[in-house]
């Protein structure tokens, strides 16, 4: 972040905590389904259960006496994973529509409302 660059405004993303994605792109792409851990809106990323493993080398401290080296998940581009669709069985894009004045998620191929 050279000379402090003003960031993009905020677009709405297209996945939340919990949901099912699959990755679309790099060595963890497949059409198995994972969940999302954490989504992180400023930088758009996400951290998906088991994707993206890196080692974490740990310090001593009292909580972890001995230190030592974990594997972590680390962030991916929110661009490379897609809600899975229990329809479909695979990744879908999806649009937003209102729905008794709420926004709800649905899937582009397979009509499935997300929300």
């Amino acid at each position: 972040m050279l000379f402090n660059k003003p960031k993009a405004p905020r677009r709405p993303l297209h996945v939340k905590k919990g949901d099912k994605v699959v990755v679309t792109a790099g060595q963890y792409k497949s059409d198995e389904p994972r969940e999302v851990l954490k989504v992180d809106a400023d930088d758009r990323r996400v951290i998906v259960a088991g994707v993206n493993m890196r080692w974490k080398h740990q310090k001593r401290s009292p909580q972890n006496p001995k230190g030592g080296r974990v594997q972590m998940e680390q962030p991916i581009d929110i661009s490379n994973v897609l809600l899975f669709s229990e329809k479909l069985g695979k990744g879908t894009r999806t649009r937003t529509e209102l729905v008794d004045g709420k926004k709800v998620r649905v899937g582009v191929r397979c009509g499935t409302k997300f929300d």
